[in-house]
C-alpha cells in the first residue's frame, strides 16, 4: 500500500471534477436565462410585456428609455427596475430609435370589407335617442306621479317601469340643465 502512487491524470481529472461539482453547488444561476422567442412576432410581444411591467411599476420612465436599458443590461425586469429606483437609470443617446410599439389590429380593421358592418349613425342626444320628443313639450305641465309597486313579478310590467323610471330621469336632467343655462344667462346679462 505504501507504494501505490497516484498518476497525473488521475490527479488532473480529481481536480477537474471537483471544481466543476463546486461551481456547480455554488456558483451556479438563482434562474435559467430567459429563452429567445421564435419569431419575430413573439419577440415584439415579449418586450413589449416587459416594458409595461416596467412602466406599471414607474409610471413616468418613458418606453424609450426603459428599451435602451433593455438593450445595454439584458432585458431584465427586475434589475431595470431597481435601477430606476435607485436612480442610476441612463438616458439613451439622441440617436436612439426603438422600435415602435406595435399596434393591435381592431376586430373591425381584421373583417374583410364585405363584412364590414355599415357605421351607426350618431343620435345627437338622449331626448332623441330615446324618442322622448313628444314628452319634452308636456314637460311643463304637471304630470300626476303614480305610484307603482316597488318590483313586479311580470317582466313586462318591470320593463315598461324601468324605461319610465329612465325617461322621468332623463327630462328631469334636461331641466336641469335648461335652469342651469338660464341662471348662467341671466348672471350674464346683470354684469
Amino acid at each position: 500500500m505504501a507504494d501505490e502512487q497516484v498518476s497525473l491524470t488521475s490527479l488532473i481529472l480529481i481536480v477537474v471534477v471537483g471544481g466543476l461539482i463546486i461551481r456547480y453547488l455554488f456558483f451556479s444561476p438563482a434562474s435559467p436565462p430567459p429563452r429567445p422567442p421564435r419569431d419575430a412576432q413573439s419577440a415584439i410581444r415579449a418586450r413589449e410585456a416587459m416594458v409595461q411591467r416596467v412602466q406599471e411599476v414607474c409610471p413616468h420612465i418613458d418606453r424609450r428609455t426603459i428599451i435602451w436599458d433593455f438593450q445595454r443590461h439584458g432585458g431584465n425586469v427586475a434589475t431595470t427596475v431597481e435601477r430606476i429606483l435607485s436612480g442610476q437609470i441612463e438616458t439613451p443617446p439622441i440617436t436612439f430609435q426603438p422600435p415602435p410599439a406595435p399596434t393591435t389590429p381592431s376586430p373591425a380593421a381584421a373583417q374583410p370589407q364585405a363584412f364590414k358592418a355599415p357605421p351607426k349613425p350618431a343620435e345627437p342626444d338622449l331626448i332623441t335617442r330615446y324618442r322622448l320628443q313628444n314628452k319634452v313639450s308636456t314637460e311643463n305641465e304637471a304630470e300626476p306621479a303614480t305610484k307603482t309597486k316597488a318590483w313586479s313579478s311580470n317582466r313586462d310590467e318591470r320593463q315598461a317601469t324601468l324605461q319610465r323610471r329612465r325617461d322621468e330621469m332623463i327630462l328631469a336632467a334636461r331641466k336641469k340643465m335648461e335652469a342651469k343655462i338660464a341662471a348662467e344667462k341671466a348672471a350674464g346679462k346683470t354684469q
